[in-house]
């Protein structure tokens, strides 16, 4: 097993996942947003307390964090170390894994951070685009008829390893994704109990920045 390649892969996709977007652009704007609205580092919260333009660069930026560490930090660690093929996929899932994880428990602030939907996106963006594109489908249409971004996000995360176990070859993969997606679920347990108690956050679209 070519253990160096691991090693390598998962410490540097775990920093890279481990910047916190959100953290660090409300810092910029002179707000804590670990302190407002969802009290969530994540692009929604981000959305609601600091506008849509904000918001939007979150989102991008934690998904390509995901991307970034499956496809290109993996493609630069393989040219340095010799790697079976039957082992790259796994080497790829490696970096996906750390990515989320870095994401979801950052070193920089005491191991709390987002919820991963962003960075778990752009992770099957380098393994299984077809599947991210049919779970982001999904999430948009559950956005636009309820208006709850945690009711998107937890179908698309039910959706996902279903496409991802239909359309690829891969039980790794689908394991992985599964397990994955289960843990995205899992930090949506604040928003399922809003939901049950009926004080969750609808996404209002027509404001540019609202403190609710």
């Amino acid at each position: 097993m070519p253990l160096p390649a691991y090693i390598t892969v998962a410490f540097a996709a775990y920093f890279l996942g481990s910047i916190p977007t959100g953290y660090l652009v409300g810092k910029a704007r002179g707000v804590d947003i670990r302190t407002v609205g969802s009290k969530n580092m994540g692009a929604t919260n981000v959305f609601r307390t600091l506008g849509k333009r904000l918001g939007i660069f979150v989102l991008i930026v934690d998904g390509l964090k995901g991307f970034a560490a499956t496809a290109w930090l993996c493609d630069l660690v393989l040219q340095k170390f010799t790697v079976p093929s039957d082992q790259l996929l796994s080497v790829h899932l490696i970096g996906g894994i750390c990515a989320v994880l870095g994401h979801n428990y950052t070193c920089w602030l005491w191991f709390k951070g987002g919820k991963g939907i962003a960075t778990t996106a752009g992770v099957y963006f380098a393994l299984a685009p077809l599947s991210v594109s049919i779970a982001i489908g999904v999430w948009i249409v559950m956005l636009a008829a309820t208006r709850y971004v945690s009711v998107a996000s937890i179908a698309a995360a039910v959706v996902l390893p279903v496409a991802v176990w239909l359309t690829k070859d891969s039980v790794l993969l689908g394991v992985v994704t599964t397990v994955l997606c289960s843990l995205a679920i899992y930090k949506h347990k604040a928003n399922i109990q809003r939901l049950i108690a009926g004080t969750e956050n609808r996404m209002d679209f027509k404001k540019e920045k609202t403190t609710a």
